[in-house]
């Protein structure tokens, strides 16, 4: 392979808008805009319904997905961005892969874990290994698994 391929990380949810505010909330990656005249012109040639729509806090947005990405990113550099794709089906079984924050030095993992039960997350466990690394395991509003540490 000649090139390295770019990675973007998808999570199958309910309401992709919720989602992708309350994460970029949390790990403080702006949701990327919508463009209203793009979606009104895809609609104006026929290549999408109004079906294919949605209003979310007053902006016309694609109803099936919304993202997040690092702003911080230098131009034409690998893509950091996180994707939320609407999906008909609940998440029924433990996720096979997840996310893994890490706090900031100045934040207390027990206060990074309070503010995020208060926005909404649930508390699943706490995991350690040896005496230094410790973590919890939490779920987002959707039930989506993550750790913070």
């Amino acid at each position: 392979m000649s090139k390295p391929m770019v990675i973007q990380i998808t999570l199958d949810c309910a309401d992709p808008h919720r989602l992708a505010q309350w994460w970029s909330e949390t790990i403080g990656w702006p949701v990327e805009p919508s463009d209203e005249g793009f979606i009104r012109q895809m609609i104006a040639a026929g290549h999408a319904t109004e079906a294919d729509t949605r209003v979310f806090d007053g902006q016309l947005v694609w109803a099936s997905g919304a993202a997040i990405s690092a702003a911080d990113a230098p131009a034409g550099s690998p893509c950091r961005r996180l994707l939320f794709q609407s999906v008909p089906e609940p998440r029924t079984t433990k996720n096979r892969m997840h996310l893994d924050l890490r706090v900031t030095p100045e934040t207390d993992l027990d206060t990074a874990r309070d503010a995020l039960l208060a926005r909404g997350a649930t508390f699943l466990h706490e995991a350690s290994e040896g005496p230094v690394h410790r973590w919890y395991t939490m779920a987002d509003p959707e039930g989506n698994e993550f750790c913070i540490t």
